[in-house]
Parts: C-alpha cells; sequence; structure tokens
C-alpha cells in the first residue's frame, strides 16, 4: 500500500476519532495550563492537516500552494463542523476560538511539511552523486 493511501485512511480514522470524541458529554483531562484547551486543538488539527497532505501526491519540487491550501481547508472546515455538532451534544459547546485553533494548527502543520518536503527535496538535487 502506498504511504499517500495509508495517510488517507488514517486522515479518515481520525476524523472519526474526532467525531467519537465530541460526541461525548463530557471530556474529563486534566488542567496543566490555562491554554491547553487551544492547544490541543491545534495539535489534533495539525495532525489532520499533515496526513491530509500526505494522502495526496507528491510532485517532483515538492506539495504545492494548491495542495497545502486544501489541505488546511479540509481541516478547517472539518474543525468548524465539529464545532457546530459540539452545539447540539448535551454538556458540550460550540467556540469560535476553539476552530480557530483548529485552523490555525492545520495551517502551522501543513506550511511546515511542505517547507521540509521541498527543502529536502531541493538539497537532494544539489548533493553530488
Amino acid at each position: 500500500m502506498q504511504l499517500r493511501h495509508l495517510s488517507m485512511l488514517l486522515a479518515l480514522a481520525w476524523m472519526e476519532l474526532l467525531f467519537y470524541l465530541s460526541h461525548q458529554p463530557a471530556l474529563h483531562t486534566p488542567m496543566l495550563f490555562s491554554a491547553q484547551d487551544k492547544v490541543l486543538h491545534a495539535g489534533v488539527y495539525g495532525l489532520l492537516g499533515h496526513l491530509l497532505l500526505s494522502a495526496q501526491p507528491r510532485p517532483a519540487k515538492g506539495y504545492s500552494g494548491k495542495q497545502v491550501t486544501i489541505s488546511v481547508l479540509i481541516a478547517s472546515l472539518y474543525g468548524l463542523g465539529d464545532e457546530i455538532h459540539q452545539h447540539f451534544v448535551p454538556g458540550r459547546n460550540s467556540d469560535v476560538l476553539d476552530w480557530i485553533a483548529d485552523s490555525v494548527g492545520a495551517l502551522r502543520a501543513v506550511t511546515l511539511l511542505a517547507w521540509v518536503d521541498r527543502k529536502r527535496k531541493s538539497a537532494a538535487e544539489v548533493a553530488p552523486r
């Protein structure tokens, strides 16, 4: 199985897990610091964005801006849908700041992955063979 197919399966499984968790009336996590919730949201959706980008074909020069945009957009829209979904779950609430953290997390992770991929490919082109 190609890595990109595995990445797509993992992205779908991750989305399913996120839906399941957001459908729970309450998630009790120990509070370690004040912005923990937002950091968690950014990390969770950063991983989703990473998986979505990795599921796309890799061009010879690295991921394109269009691929980055598509991955971030899908992760962000999924985060928006998740916040809307939580509005209807007893014991949960939706928060626009959570959605912003989701989107920023996806943007940062996807941008970093694309940048590292481009740097690695350009370094391979100039390396002596």
